[in-house]
């Protein structure tokens, strides 16, 4: 009985993240062609699903299938990804005097990072839709994520990557077999590249929401969150942003339990932007400053995407969370992101680093009381980033 239960998704089309046109479900698409802006799932919400029939799932985040869009089983991709842990944070919180500080370890994923989530659903979406070749511009999870779920799904991956990009990420993206191709610039330059290809080859791209479906998957950590803190959400989500997809995600999943009667609508969570000083699009966008005309590279490299794609998404998450977004400089997110493991045993990342960078800046702020029920994202481990701390 579980297993035909998980078989159905109560997908039914996609929409312009702009003005809502409406696009059939049973196609491949990349982004609406009407409004060049990211495409996103639409579910039916009078479905019966409740969340008492998740007891007793696999401990992944498929054991959300209804609301995933991937219409037959035998097309899953998956390697374990999600329900990743919600630990608390105790050295900092003490030493800070926070009373209710957590940290959700995305680190722990199949291939380090939350890129996990999102590459499994697009790849099991791919296959659906037969594709056999993909491409994809990444700044370092995103390609070795790729890589590994393509490998598993029998399909040809071309992974394209700065060339300043460390070394262990390069080496994934080959160990999984992709053809890796390195570029002197940041993502944005990669992303063009990929356009190439896609239009030589034939090659699906998966470049950052200029296709539906890694949302979907990044999505799973909102329900996650809500699942684990028993339906109870935090007063605020601290996450660090490059293109965005996770903080989207996370918003989403939100909007999906409020329709499906799952959490309470009237206290959701302040979404926190954190980037890297040298590549801040996002905090100016946000806070409606002028953008710089270029950035520079980070260490944490998930944060140096110069031009978000779904920047205008980015900006509507923060607005409608009363949230806020703040820069934090490379040596302070470092630094944090080596003190934090040291003292918690949580293999941070620069980017989670970087949450916790941002958050004190907040608190010595006001924006955010040390009283608050408060969430970081460490969106990977630091396995892949030792020539930073080392």
């Amino acid at each position: 009985m579980e297993s035909a239960l998980q078989l159905h998704s109560y997908a039914v089309d996609l929409s312009c993240s702009r003005c809502g046109e409406k696009y059939e479900i049973n196609s491949p698409h990349n982004y609406a062609a009407c409004c060049e802006k990211p495409l996103v799932v639409n579910y039916s919400m009078n479905n019966g699903f409740d969340k008492k029939m998740l007891i007793g799932r696999e401990q992944s985040m498929w054991r959300y299938t209804e609301m995933l869009p991937l219409m037959d089983e035998k097309n899953k991709v998956s390697l374990g990804e999600g329900m990743t842990p919600i630990l608390p944070v105790n050295s900092y919180s003490q030493k800070f005097g926070f009373d209710q500080l957590f940290v959700k370890d995305e680190g722990l994923n199949p291939t380090g990072s939350f890129k996990s989530r999102g590459m499994s659903m697009a790849i099991s979406k791919a296959k659906e839709y037969g594709v056999t070749e993909c491409v994809v511009p990444t700044a370092g999870n995103a390609g070795g994520a790729m890589s590994a779920y393509c490998a598993a799904a029998g399909m040809k991956s071309t992974v394209i990557m700065p060339r300043h990009t460390p070394k262990p990420f390069q080496d994934e993206c080959r160990l999984f077999g992709s053809e890796l191709l390195l570029v002197d610039g940041l993502i944005d330059k990669c992303g063009e590249l990929a356009v190439s290809i896609q239009k030589e080859t034939g090659a699906f791209n998966m470049s950052t929401l200029k296709e539906p479906y890694r949302l979907e998957g990044k999505k799973t950590m909102g329900y996650e969150i809500a699942e684990q803190m028993n339906w109870g959400l935090p007063d605020v989500i601290v996450y660090p942003t490059g293109g965005g997809t996770g903080l989207i995600g996370i918003w989403k999943a939100f909007q999906e339990m409020i329709a499906l009667g799952w959490i309470d609508g009237s206290h959701l969570p302040r979404m926190v932007v954190v980037q890297s000083l040298n590549c801040s699009p996002m905090v100016h966008y946000v806070n409606g400053n002028e953008a710089h005309e270029s950035y520079g590279e980070s260490k944490a490299n998930g944060l140096a995407v110069p031009k978000a794609f779904g920047k205008d998404l980015i900006k509507q998450v923060v607005q409608e969370s009363n949230g806020s977004a703040i820069a934090v400089s490379e040596e302070n997110l470092l630094k944090t992101a080596q003190e934090l493991s040291r003292a918690e045993g949580i293999s941070f990342s620069p980017e989670g680093g970087a949450t916790m960078a941002g958050l004190l800046e907040l608190t010595a702020l006001g924006v955010i009381s040390k009283k608050e029920k408060i969430l970081l994202i460490n969106t990977g481990n630091a396995s892949k980033y030792m020539d930073h701390f080392l």
